[in-house]
């Protein structure tokens, strides 16, 4: 049996906690670690689209997406913006983003590895919702995407792609969604339903059940910002934090879009960046879908929350620190009231919330989930940019195996932190 150890996770997110229950379950001593409330409105878990989709296998960049970059710098509301004043800052990541889609075969390489990471994802979660006691927060019935013709949906190379990963849909005429979506604005004529997605009813109230369930089943919850990690030789020692040390044996870095500096404080410089997100959820809306649905138009997903209906998506590239551009959210909101046209257009503004938060991205889409070059104490598990939710749960799993000395699930080469290194 592998030897237990005291292990210190770093980021109390979706990813984090998850590997926190997972290593407790391998009989490991757990300490997250995190300055904010696990499912807080400052964590990306909590704002996250909802979906579960364990078929979003296709990475951001897709070829001749480099024609495109004049216009997201020229056009600051636009699906993926870039501001100008981070372009320098932001350019060597650009560039290996660009890399990363330049051929088709290089993005089905990517499709086949997340195609492994997501596989059954729907179904991890709902046992992971039974066992935090809260199942009813996952459901798994499907998730719809709504195309104005059949031609936008054949001329997309992703779900070529798909088809060829195994994933398969059900496709709908334009009488067969408007009996399925009788709301939907009738210029949608074409759609799939992939009956093997699920969707999150309440992300940032699901994340917080796990973590209450890892602390229930033993683990210890630091308050607390960790700043870097402390080798004797390439042995861990401790997990250093604003407010002191805390010696272990492992750590697990999952703190999302703060990862970067942890990883360079043990010598290994990856480009990590945020894809800043926003969304805006109107509490009880008029007018709706029925399913969980994404526009292939607006690059936005529609889902059902306890909370009230979300739309998510969008993509900024600004750095951590710049103040939010709320327009991009009253993009969303636009985007909503244009494809549920029974939606008034005067709800009042007490009822429409708007979030903005920073997805973990690497350049060239695939998380980072593997061991550090310094030491095999320290297991990265970071970088999941639009896959965050739907991809921590086996994700989690693979942490625990990594930490246990066990052999993972799944082949973990695409997904090695040294492919950048």
């Amino acid at each position: 049996m592998p030897q237990a150890r005291h292990v210190t996770i770093i980021g109390a997110g979706a990813v984090g906690v998850i590997s926190a229950i997972e290593a407790l379950r391998d009989g490991h001593r757990v300490t997250l670690i995190d300055p904010g409330e696990p499912g807080g409105e400052q964590a990306a878990s909590y704002g996250n689209a909802g979906w579960l989709s364990s078929h979003s296998v296709i990475p951001p960049a897709e070829p001749g997406v480099w024609k495109k970059v004049p216009g997201y710098l020229l056009d600051p509301l636009g699906p993926l913006a870039i501001r100008w004043s981070y372009l320098p800052k932001a350019l060597p990541w650009l560039i290996k983003y660009l890399l990363s889609g330049w051929t088709e075969a290089r993005v089905e390489k990517t499709a086949f590895a997340l195609r492994d990471l997501l596989k059954d994802a729907p179904l991890l979660h709902r046992k992971l919702a039974e066992e935090a006691g809260v199942p009813e927060l996952v459901e798994r019935n499907g998730v719809m995407h709504v195309f104005p013709s059949r031609g936008n949906f054949d001329n997309d190379l992703g779900w070529r792609l798909r088809k060829k990963v195994g994933v398969e849909w059900l496709e709908l005429n334009a009488d067969e969604m408007r009996q399925r979506e009788p709301d939907l604005h009738p210029r949608y004529t074409f759609g799939v339903v992939v009956e093997e997605a699920g969707r999150c009813r309440d992300p940032g109230a699901y994340v917080a059940a796990l973590a209450q369930h890892a602390l229930a089943s033993g683990a210890k919850l630091v308050r607390a910002k960790a700043t870097g990690l402390k080798l004797s030789g390439n042995k861990l020692v401790a997990v250093l934090t604003e407010t002191g040390e805390i010696p272990c044996d492992a750590a697990v870095v999952a703190a999302g879009a703060h990862s970067k500096r942890l990883t360079a404080s043990v010598g290994d410089p990856l480009p990590l960046e945020t894809e800043r997100g926003y969304h805006v959820m109107i509490e009880n809306p008029e007018s709706g879908p029925r399913s969980s649905m994404m526009a292939s138009d607006a690059k936005m997903v529609v889902n059902w929350t306890d909370k009230g209906l979300r739309a998510a998506g969008t993509v900024e590239i600004a750095g951590l620190e710049a103040a939010p551009n709320w327009k991009r959210a009253e993009i969303l909101r636009n985007h909503l009231l244009g494809m549920f046209p029974k939606l008034p257009n005067d709800i009042p503004a007490s009822r429409i919330k708007t979030w903005f938060g920073h997805r973990p991205s690497m350049p060239d889409g695939i998380p980072c989930i593997g061991y550090s070059r310094a030491s095999r104490d320290i297991v990265y598990a970071f970088g999941h940019g639009h896959i965050g939710l739907v991809g921590s749960a086996r994700t989690g799993r693979l942490v625990a195996q990594l930490l246990s000395g066990k052999q993972p699930e799944i082949p973990l080469a695409p997904f090695a932190p040294t492919r950048f290194l």
